[in-house]
């Protein structure tokens, strides 16, 4: 006998929720944080530059335009200070699987110079002292200065050594929030995405200067007289390894699909991106290259000249797929939302500013009239001043002619007066 036609529907609804949960299951999630209720039990904010007033401290808030008033991140509250918090978390090690490492962040304020990024540490770290000293594992995120710097970190360690990625990233530089994901693999190749679009992918053999080269120059050395010039010969004994030919380094990317605006006759026939095969096997000079040192705590260092910048939703996994899902769904719930907020506040600061700047038109006319009225009244004043000496002679004569009519009256008064005296 059968199922019932009910029963059956269920039981295959059943399985493939079986299915669907299945791939879940083997992943695992190290930190998902939101900055939900009871997020200062699990952060501890730094003292470090607190003694020397130069310690920045954060404002829980959603920010000036947030996509969901009710989603709300940390965001740095001070000008021109420090920023030290770190959370712990459960350690694990990235030895044979991969390691998710996401977040978002939202710089809001005009930076003028200051990071945005994140920090995975190991070992032991006094989370009380934690600062721009303490060795990392990883530091990952944006950077900004002027115009000019608008660097994508991607700095791994190595021994003990820092080695930042030899490709120049670029991070986003508009007000809106952005998710940044890096992805590192057990065959030590990587990607870094922006809002779930592949930004740069490559290995850790080739992107970073970690290991030494695998050949170097001997400075004595000299050219044996009997040396073969021939850079290569054909080795007899050689024998093609099975399968040589049929492991590219790169292979098409199956998820690729063909732009809907692509136009052939225009753009010529489309192929899709090539990305990393797992197949491929760079030289292994080491291994375990990929491995960072067990990790303990997530956190956040920077110093900022302008603060503003909000941080949220910080994700370290070992699912890349469970990431993508979350960039993905907060997009479709509220970047439409944040959009139009950022849009009416960007009305509403240019209105603003355009108030203001006629409110100083008005003052500069208004002080350029009283200054234009006083030396006005100054200048009638001495527009009948005289500017021809024959108008300082008519005065002196005419004053020598009434001092010389003066004297004459009062000589005639005076006893044995002077000019005018008869008996002179």
């Amino acid at each position: 006998m059968g199922l019932p036609q009910n029963k059956l529907k269920s039981f295959c609804i059943f399985l493939l929720s079986l299915l669907t949960l299945t791939p879940l299951a083997f992943s695992e999630i190290f930190l998902e944080e939101h900055f939900e209720g009871g997020w200062k039990s699990r952060w501890v904010l730094s003292d470090w530059k607190r003694n020397e007033g130069k310690a920045g401290t954060f404002k829980h808030t959603a920010g000036k335009w947030p996509g969901d008033p009710d989603n709300k991140g940390i965001q740095t509250y001070n000008d021109a200070k420090h920023y030290a918090i770190s959370a712990k978390i459960p350690e694990f090690s990235n030895k044979n699987r991969t390691l998710v490492v996401q977040y978002s962040v939202k710089i809001e304020q005009d930076i003028e110079c200051g990071g945005a990024y994140i920090k995975l540490l190991s070992g032991y770290v006094n989370q009380k002292q934690f600062g721009g000293d303490t060795p990392y594992s990883l530091m990952f995120g944006p950077d900004i200065c002027g115009t000019q710097t608008k660097k994508l970190h991607v700095i791994l360690s190595y021994q003990g050594q820092n080695y930042p990625i030899k490709k120049d990233l670029e991070c986003e530089t508009d007000k809106l929030n952005h998710f940044y994901t890096f992805i590192l693999r057990p065959d030590a190749s990587y990607s870094v995405l922006v809002d779930n679009k592949e930004r740069e992918f490559g290995s850790m053999y080739t992107d970073w200067d970690i290991l030494p080269p695998r050949k170097i120059k001997v400075k004595n050395a000299k050219k044996p007289v009997d040396w073969d010039d021939r850079e290569y010969i054909d080795d007899p004994e050689d024998v093609k390894p099975e399968g040589y030919d049929s492991i590219p380094r790169e292979i098409p990317d199956q998820k690729a699909k063909e732009p809907e605006d692509w136009d052939e006759e225009e753009n010529g026939h489309w192929e899709p991106p090539k990305i990393p095969n797992p197949a491929y096997k760079e030289f292994e000079d080491d291994p375990d290259l990929y491995v960072l040192k067990p990790i303990r705590y997530a956190g956040i260092e920077v110093w900022q000249v302008k603060a503003g910048s909000i941080f949220d939703n910080i994700l370290i996994s070992d699912d890349p797929e469970y990431a993508r899902s979350m960039v993905d769904d907060y997009f479709a719930q509220h970047r439409e939302s944040e959009k139009e907020l950022f849009a009416e506040a960007e009305k509403e600061r240019k209105a603003r500013e355009d108030e203001e700047a006629r409110i100083a038109r008005e003052e500069g006319e208004r002080r350029r009239k009283e200054r234009g009225d006083r030396y006005g009244h100054r200048d009638r004043r001495h527009r009948y001043k005289r500017h021809h000496r024959r108008d300082y002679m008519d005065d002196y004569h005419l004053y020598d002619s009434e001092f010389s009519c003066r004297m004459s009256y009062k000589a005639q008064w005076w006893p044995g007066g002077g000019f005018g005296n008869d008996n002179q």
